[in-house]
């Protein structure tokens, strides 16, 4: 059974170009579509879409190949096609080459310069790695990608580019939060904490940071230094402090707050006011999928299963886009056997439902049928 977890992360995987056109196909050839897409998790039909703009010869600048490239990996990849992806990405060799270098082709870009790679690709380059097994390569080429981040802000820092700034910084806080959850999901606390007060120190004052401070801080048996860390979040709240390179709205910081009281109360085993916590959150926000999830297990924890997997049962139906991850199916699917007989035709009905609703990378093997 899956533990309560509190690792969400947000991010913006596309180059902020967008405001300096009319729309996302003036940015590239039938851009809105490819995203439309992926916003529906149609991943295959990506590739089909990549596939036939190359047949076709569609793409007739280096900057269409290149985000035509980056939705093709990503496609790939959110379908596990791993290998795919990697041969994919390595054919460009050099991000840094000149052929990728808007200055290479004045008659085409007048008056840009810089890369033309989209950040998406860089960040997948440093993923692929961890999903094939090598875990320091990923590790090794994240840090990177931290380095070459940080050396996009003191350039445009000095170039006075504030907006650039800000862009990057975004970057670089998610760049730092994935390091952090590799290093967490490994056990190295140490360097987690390394990381997180490193960032803190430089000024960074992002909710979801100091929450992940004390959720480090709990798995190291620091308790109170935890809740410390928690009221920080807390006093941010009250006070409208919310770094500027954060991405959570003001519901969202709200929901942090009560997440993190949940998950001391949780500590001390007082379920019921965990729940409380996280009912706050839910009617605040029905798609809160962690709260979701964390309040079914508590309600599972107080011997109470019919509510549990009612819980879940009610996310799926009314929010089946944000509720339908492998986590709370799991979950789902581990109450159903505690609960009924015949569990297995339940999870094949739930099996037949996920897979006319989910998206093309659901793992429909956790419900275990």
């Amino acid at each position: 059974m899956d533990e309560p977890s509190e690792t969400q992360t947000q991010t913006q995987t596309t180059d902020p170009l967008t405001n300096q056109f009319g729309s996302l196909n003036d940015l590239s050839h039938e851009l809105a579509s490819l995203q439309e897409l992926a916003t529906r998790g149609s991943w295959r039909s990506i590739l089909d879409k990549v596939s036939r703009a190359r047949a076709l010869n569609l793409l007739s600048k280096p900057h269409d190949q290149l985000i035509y490239l980056s939705y093709n990996v990503l496609a790939l990849s959110k379908l596990r096609r791993f290998t795919e992806a990697s041969t994919e990405l390595d054919s460009l060799h050099d991000f840094n080459s000149h052929h990728y270098q808007y200055e290479s082709y004045p008659e085409l870009y007048p008056n840009r310069s810089g890369s033309m790679v989209p950040f998406s690709l860089r960040f997948i380059h440093a993923q692929l790695p961890i999903k094939l097994g090598n875990r320091q390569e990923g590790l090794d080429r994240f840090y990177l990608l931290l380095n070459f981040i940080r050396q996009r802000i003191e350039d445009k820092g000095s170039h006075n580019l504030e907006e650039s700034v800000k862009v990057w910084k975004k970057r670089e806080n998610f760049v730092l939060n994935c390091l952090i959850g590799h290093h967490l999901g490994a056990k190295e606390f140490n360097v987690c904490l390394d990381l997180i007060k490193d960032l803190i120190n430089r000024g960074y004052l992002d909710p979801v940071l100091v929450s992940k401070l004390g959720y480090i801080q709990m798995q190291v048996g620091d308790l109170e230094g935890a809740k410390g860390s928690f009221q920080r979040v807390e006093t941010m709240l009250s006070e409208r402090k919310n770094d500027e390179y954060s991405f959570l709205s003001e519901v969202e910081f709200k929901n942090l707050v009560n997440r993190n009281k949940a998950l001391v109360y949780l500590v001390g085993k007082d379920y019921v006011s965990a729940v409380r916590e996280y009912e706050e959150c839910i009617e605040r926000d029905h798609s809160d999928v962690v709260a979701l999830n964390n309040k079914a297990l508590c309600l599972m924890y107080l011997r109470d299963l019919s509510d549990s997997i009612k819980v879940l049962e009610n996310a799926l139906e009314r929010v089946p886009t944000v509720a339908l991850n492998e986590t709370l199916v799991i979950n789902l699917c581990s109450m159903y056997e505690l609960a009924y007989v015949n569990h297995s035709e339940i999870k094949r009905t739930l099996s037949n439902w996920i897979a006319r609703v989910a998206p093309d990378d659901f793992d429909a093997s956790c419900t275990r049928v």
